[in-house]
């Protein structure tokens, strides 16, 4: 099956502000190829780029063996199935191949094999596979995760489970190098304290040392009271893992144990940044425990860029990051977006500043469109990326897509004009390689040059003469987007006009607001613009004669008042909000709890319904069971085991940087 040309546009800012220039982005997804199941079914482990120009995957399950296959698909959509697993030589490959130097494609299969641990492959451009190893257990078993090319020929990942350790039912799993002739040596053995269930691949940092993560391990006494579990049935384990680097001679140095708050489960690995740094997501945890984005340093400084909230933004990332050629990051989130026809939403793909600022660049719908987006996307170009998804297509068995992501921006975004009409012109400014259109809705303006083009661009229009004695509106539709032009009647007699106030002052806790126009004649146009982000129009951005502009201001989370403006009608009206902070008091600030155990809860209380908060706890014996972040009012709830001891045990839990201090009695 080629690809159906179908596609989807979705705009991601809306030109709600007038006068000033105003970005946006387009996103069209193209799906490539739906999967029948004959040809693999469930393709996981996203797309690799080869030499040549094609992309190489592999699918967990189908085709002729039933145990999953390798395949190759151009960027048109031309698939080609290279090899079909059945169990002996391998079975389920849940990460694309690497190709190494030498030109062949190296992977791993987490099933199959000689025991059904697992195996690592070659295979050539052509299809030609060799079973390098067969995992049997105590080497490891069931690798899951990418492989890395070394500095030389040798190849390094890691296996889900098996190794020495007595610390797992089934292992905590190993990190391993192999030789392209098929020589393997085991560099580690996780033990939960280091990590465990390390399903994540590596990658070859610029400092020659190998970074990954764990699913699982870490401190022991860490556990992340949830219950979350995403599209895929894989839930929350503890201890919720790791972030790690390891030398090629295997020395292991732990870089960060997540506690859930900032993070939980990390089941895919790191990307590093052109800025030294490392980038990755992990699956549940976060404020709202729908999965985080973090970044860490290659000495261990953490720092939690953004929390999911399992709604528009999407929920559940489990897809390696890529850094984009505009230097942000984008990545895909298996659930969330909002789209019902999934039981927890179809997934989403974003993009993130090194910062954290994150844009949903897409809303996956599923049925038959793709859904359920588990791996990472491949950028080619500057604004193309493909990806694959789990399910959706015609036999919900997995698709391969395009998205093309489009960056553009008119200045200016409106235009008014005076009854006698006249010209003007827009300038585009776009990603390379855009295309748009520009249309007019209405008679009364014309496109004179610039109704198409790619890249930057000027649209050059012309507005006739109203006779009228009332003002109109018109649209032209600039790459989809609409571009009001508004026009004054004759009636409009130098459209004077009345503001009802010049400012006005907000509390910190934020509130809304509004201001009366009130014009000479019923023929003036007028436009209002928010000229700071704080401010947000909600009624009123336009009008022609009366009319009413109505604002709103959130909670001022800074220690300093703000300042900003409104431009109405080509006047200023300022907009002034009192100082705010977030300030927090917990009730009660102490607890006592009997020696035989138990549970305890505290209420955090900020001044502003916007300050956000996380709870820590700082002793082994507390154990965090709820509430571990939040927004605005929330309740923490802690959990102590039995103390056996005479002794009587102080420990404390840090909530928005105050300490709420629990005592535990002895035993008698």
């Amino acid at each position: 099956m080629k690809a159906l040309g179908v596609t989807i546009a979705i705009i991601l800012a809306m030109f709600t502000s007038f006068g000033s220039a105003s970005a946006a982005t387009s996103v069209t997804l193209t799906m490539l190829y739906q999967f029948s199941g004959a040809d693999g079914s469930n393709p996981e482990g996203g797309l690799t780029l080869g030499s040549d120009g094609n992309f190489y995957g592999v699918t967990a399950t189908g085709g002729s063996g039933g145990d999953g296959t390798i395949f190759k698909i151009t960027p048109e959509g031309t698939l080609t199935t290279l090899y079909g697993f059945g169990e002996f030589d391998g079975a389920h490959p849940f990460a694309a191949p690497v190709q190494g130097s030498d030109g062949n494609f190296y992977g791993t299969t987490a099933g199959g094999g000689v025991t059904n641990d697992g195996t690592v492959y070659q295979i050539t451009t052509a299809g030609t596979l060799t079973m390098l190893y067969s995992f049997s257990g105590p080497d490891g078993a069931n690798p899951r995760g990418v492989l890395a090319q070394g500095s030389g020929s040798n190849f390094y990942g890691t296996t889900e489970f098996g190794g020495t350790s007595a610390n797992c039912e089934f292992g905590c799993g190993t990190v391993f190098t192999i030789t392209s002739a098929g020589t393997l040596t085991t560099l580690l053995d996780f033990d939960v304290d280091n990590g465990g269930a390390a399903d994540s691949g590596l990658v070859l940092g610029n400092d020659g040392n190998f970074y990954g993560t764990t699913y699982s391990g870490g401190n022991p006494k860490t556990m992340y009271y949830r219950t979350a579990c995403d599209g895929l049935d894989e839930c929350v384990q503890n201890p919720p893992g790791t972030v790690y680097n390891i030398t090629p001679s295997g020395s292991l140095t732990m870089l960060h144990k997540f506690i859930g708050p900032d993070g939980a489960n990390p089941g895919i690995g790191v990307i590093q940044g052109v800025d030294g740094a490392f980038y990755g997501v992990a699956l549940f945890g976060g404020k709202s425990d729908k999965g985080a984005v973090y970044r860490i340093t290659s000495s261990g400084t953490y720092t939690l860029l953004y929390s999911f909230t399992g709604v528009d933004d999407g929920a559940f990332p489990n897809g390696l990051l890529v850094q984009g050629t505009d230097g942000n990051f984008y990545g895909t989130t298996i659930n969330g977006g909002g789209n019902l026809d999934c039981l927890e939403g179809c997934g989403t793909a974003f993009r993130t500043t090194a910062d954290g600022t994150l844009t949903t660049l897409y809303t996956f719908t599923g049925d038959p469109a793709p859904s359920l987006p588990v791996a990472g996307l491949v950028q080619v170009g500057d604004i193309s990326f493909y990806g694959t998804s789990y399910t959706g297509g015609t036999n919900n068995v997995g698709t391969v897509f395009q998205l093309t992501v489009c960056d553009f921006s008119i200045d200016p975004t409106n235009a008014a004009f005076a009854a006698a009409g006249g010209s003007g012109n827009i300038s585009m400014t776009t990603t390379n390689g855009c295309a748009w259109t520009a249309v007019s809705e209405d008679d009364f303006i014309t496109i004179i040059s610039g109704g198409s083009g790619s890249g930057n661009g000027t649209i050059s229009y012309s507005v006739t003469t109203n006779a009228s004695s009332f003002g109109r509106i018109g649209t032209m539709i600039i790459y989809g987007e609409p571009f009001p032009v508004i026009q004054s009647g004759t009636s409009g007699g130098g459209c004077v006009y009345t503001l009802s106030a010049t400012n006005a002052t907000l509390p910190a806790r934020g509130g809304t607001g509004h201001v009366r126009v009130t014009f000479k004649g019923p023929g003036c146009a007028w436009t209002a613009l928010s000229n700071d982000p704080f401010i947000t129009i909600t009624a009123g951005s336009s009008g022609t004669g009366n009319g009413t502009v109505e604002y709103t201001v959130p909670g001022n989370t800074n220690l300093t008042a703000l300042t900003g403006t409104l431009t109405i009608a080509g006047q200023t009206f300022t907009v002034n909000q009192d100082a705010g902070g977030c300030a927090y008091f917990l009730s009660p600030g102490i607890a006592n709890v009997r020696a035989t155990g138990g549970s305890t809860s505290v209420r955090v209380i900020p001044n502003l319904n916007d300050c956000d908060w996380t709870a820590v706890s700082n002793d082994s014996f507390i154990t965090i069971t709820g509430g571990a972040s939040g927004v605005g009012r929330g309740t923490v709830t802690c959990a102590l085991p039995a103390n056996t001891s005479a002794n009587i045990l102080t420990g404390t839990v840090t909530i928005a940087g105050e300490t709420f201090t629990v005592t535990q009695r002895g035993e008698p």
